[in-house]
């Protein structure tokens, strides 16, 4: 059974349906490849899709330690190559209200975020620059 349904409605766009919630996301081909960029591209989602599955796995990791990490804000950026046309690498920057965390604490959520499964799903070659500031509120 599918989970998602697309469909190309032309103009270099395209509707992806999140068939359970019926959720909908507009892509559209980015300015540098011919598109009017007025929506994310399919790789602006793959580097969004990184930073969500990071900070999502975090928020799993941080229930489980009784700590609590909401209020995070991840700055994405991500940089294209050519030959073959490729995302090369993705730039995340988290920003997460300490809370009076323990070493140990950081380190967790830090390797959690690390280990995402989407991290885990993408090809070696793409550089994954991920930094981490704890910041107190």
């Amino acid at each position: 059974m599918a989970n998602f349904e697309v469909i190309y409605v032309g103009e270099l766009r395209c509707n992806a349906k999140h068939l359970d919630s019926g959720i909908e996301i507009l892509t559209d081909a980015p300015k540098d490849n011919h598109g009017k960029g007025e929506s994310f591209s399919p790789t602006d989602l793959l580097a969004t899709s990184l930073g969500t599955c990071m900070i999502t796995v975090m928020g799993i990791e941080a229930r489980s330690l009784k700590i609590d990490i909401s209020g995070t804000i991840l700055s994405i950026s991500k940089t294209m190559g050519t030959l073959p046309r490729r995302v090369v690498e993705v730039g995340i920057e988290l920003k997460i209200p300490d809370r009076n965390f323990t070493e140990q604490e950081k380190n967790k959520l830090m390797d959690t975020g690390l280990n995402c499964p989407v991290a885990k799903s993408l090809h070696p070659n793409l550089k994954q620059n991920i930094q981490f500031q704890f910041i107190k509120m």
